[in-house]
């Protein structure tokens, strides 16, 4: 049966009969896959590139193995693809953005912790998209958990579904962390500094006020608003450490436990909302302002991008390497 080859005429090809192999043929063959590689413009690999995100090599190779066929290259880079999804699953997600939602009255917000591989993803659009309509969807349907939050409506299909879709989009792994959403009968107010740093706080004051206190948590990273708030685990941490240093002074125990309690409420001072220097005016604390103001604050929500998750470190020859083996 004779072979048959591809001619390509813009984006679409046509078959010829090839006669049996010869050395003449097999000459020819050459020519005509050079012919169909050629022919496969900078206009076509930007077209597939534009409906598929795909890198520009991927592409080109895509329409190459699909003899210029810009619906089959399309399926092929689909398939690709995927794969890159599944593998993208195992690999650290330490970089990424804050999204924070308000609803018009301020009543009920926000903020959620979606992580990605690297930060040029976290500055790609569509992921910038998907970070705040996922805040959005967390404010108006209230869901228990990151479960219950993937499980929910989105984009024709859920939000787990469309997060999968972007892994296979970008080529990297994204997770979402964490969130909370605060109801609330006084205000709500927020910041976000440069997409990693979001702060949503519940208070009774001035809409001045509500951003004054945020961006002073984005700056001061308390732990909790007073005592009562911090763990009794932190708590013990600090004193232990405190009991080690001081004994090492050599003094006797009745100053080395007054020691110790100053260094405790020391550390308390520092992690506490209303202890802090306020960071507009470092001569009062966070409290006298409050009270200068006749305001208070009830609760908030600090999310700092990658906090707690521990970088993968690779030696950048072994990587490359991999890449080279295509087992990156």
């Amino acid at each position: 049966m004779a072979a048959r080859y591809c001619v390509l005429s813009s984006h679409t090809y046509s078959e010829v009969p090839l006669e049996p192999a010869s050395a003449h043929n097999y000459g020819l063959s050459k020519l005509i896959l050079e012919k169909i590689v050629a022919q496969i413009t900078a206009s076509m690999v930007k077209e597939l590139r534009a409906k598929t995100d795909a890198p520009m090599m991927e592409c080109k190779k895509a329409l190459t193995e699909a003899n210029g066929d810009m619906a089959e290259a399309e399926k092929i880079l689909r398939v690709k693809l995927g794969n890159k999804a599944s593998k993208a699953a195992s690999r650290i997600t330490a970089e990424g953005l804050i999204g924070i939602h308000l609803s018009d009255d301020k009543k009920v917000g926000s903020v959620v912790e979606v992580n990605c591989e690297t930060d040029f993803v976290a500055k790609n659009e569509d992921f910038i998209n998907f970070v705040n309509n996922v805040a959005e969807i967390i404010a108006t349907n209230n869901p228990s958990n990151v479960e219950a939050l993937s499980e929910l409506p989105m984009a024709g299909g859920t939000v787990e579904s469309t997060r999968s879709d972007l892994v296979g989009k970008v080529g990297e792994n994204m997770s979402i962390r964490r969130f909370q959403r605060f109801e609330t009968n006084n205000q709500l107010a927020n910041y976000l500094h440069g997409g990693r740093i979001g702060v949503l706080v519940d208070f009774d004051g001035t809409e001045e006020v509500g951003k004054d206190l945020a961006m002073h948590i984005a700056a001061s990273r308390p732990k909790a608003i007073d005592r009562e708030g911090v763990d009794q685990k932190d708590i013990e941490n600090e004193k232990a450490v405190a009991e080690q240093k001081a004994k090492e002074s050599g003094k006797p125990d009745e100053i080395v436990k007054k020691m110790v309690e100053g260094t405790v409420q020391k550390y308390l001072k520092e992690v506490t909302l209303l202890s802090q220097p306020f960071v507009k005016n470092d001569k009062i604390s966070v409290q006298q302002m409050l009270k200068d103001n006749n305001a208070s604050v009830t609760k908030f929500a600090l999310f700092v991008v990658g906090e707690g998750i521990e970088r993968k470190s690779e030696d950048f020859a072994a990587e490359v390497a991999a890449a080279a083996s295509g087992n990156a």
